[in-house]
């Protein structure tokens, strides 16, 4: 005959964890995929600022995406994709455009208009909801100097 147990769940809390591992997993994954992609945004922001703050010096610097480009690659040095090998800021994974412009305030003066576009990796790529890379565009305008 069977013989009964003090305790018939026995076992359940083995099967509810093993149910939950892979949501809890991707709930993890998730949140550092996410932390990741704001460290990006940031630090792309952060570069557009700089970079701007420089070409903005002159009227000579406006255009210089060169001169804005060590900038921009100085804020972006700690991503994957980016590191210490990276010297040229015309292909992926960043590329940065230097303009000059009218003032967007109506005044008439000229500002420099810097646009930076960085493309991130992801951790974790899900089709149809997260693709393999995003692309950030973060672009400034600041009012020359001289």
């Amino acid at each position: 005959m069977f013989q009964t147990t003090k305790n018939p769940r026995r076992g359940s809390n083995m099967i509810e964890f093993c149910l939950f591992l892979p949501w809890y997993i991707f709930l993890f994954v998730g949140a550092y995929d996410f932390g990741f992609y704001s460290y990006s945004l940031i630090a792309t922001e952060n570069g557009a600022h700089a970079a701007a703050l420089v070409t903005s010096q002159s009227s000579a610097n406006a255009t210089n995406a060169t001169l804005a480009c060590g900038y921009v690659l100085d804020s972006l040095r700690n991503l994957p994709n980016v590191g210490s090998s990276l010297s040229t800021c015309t292909a992926e994974p960043v590329v940065v455009n230097a303009t000059s412009i009218s003032s967007p305030d109506g005044t008439g003066a000229s500002a420099a208009q810097l646009t930076v576009t960085y493309t991130t990796p992801t951790l974790i790529s899900i089709p149809g909801i997260l693709p393999n890379r995003i692309t950030i565009t973060r672009t400034v305008q600041m009012r020359l100097q001289s």
